[in-house]
């Protein structure tokens, strides 16, 4: 309203005259909807441990996967891409698009991660930021979750240089 009479009508008037006028008015200003969160957490799930206590570094390959999800609008709604990253090659090894935000598309990237490597059982850390969706057990990965203060390096991140990383 303040907005509206300042620069729509040219009135000269404060902020506080225009809140104290609506308020004996019995108006009330319109508010914009809160934004509604797109996960949906289980309240009975327990978080993961942070196997890798943010030092995002591996020795050999397939040893730290990253994971993490997009959201891109598109003329046709939103499409969601999960990404599946090895820490050591510093490459994509696994991804999945939909338009769902279900466990199914991260569960798809990492069974394409899975085809695409074959890593050796109980050998690789898959980490994401937070756990978006019901960790389904697999075989060969363990996996870790840091919170959400302390993202993960994402792919507009900076990556170490390779003769700092192995130190």
């Amino acid at each position: 309203m303040h907005a509206e009479l300042r620069l729509a009508a040219g009135v000269r008037c404060g902020r506080k005259r225009v809140e104290r006028l609506m308020r004996h008015a019995g108006l009330q200003g319109v508010y914009r909807r809160r934004r509604k969160g797109c996960t949906v957490r289980d309240p009975h799930a327990s978080p993961s441990a942070d196997l890798v206590n943010r030092r995002f570094v591996a020795e050999r390959p397939d040893a730290l996967w990253v994971t993490d999800i997009t959201q891109h609008r598109t003329s046709q709604g939103w499409v969601y891409c999960a990404v599946v990253l090895d820490v050591f090659a510093r490459r994509v090894v696994g991804w999945s698009i939909a338009d769902h935000l279900r466990s199914e598309l991260v569960i798809d990237a990492l069974d394409m991660a899975r085809w695409r490597r074959h890593p050796a059982e109980g050998q690789t850390v898959v980490h994401s930021e937070l756990c978006r969706c019901p960790r389904r057990a697999e075989p060969g990965s363990a996996s870790g979750v840091s919170s959400a203060a302390e993202p993960v390096p994402s792919a507009s991140g900076r990556w170490p240089a390779r003769r700092r990383a192995a130190t």
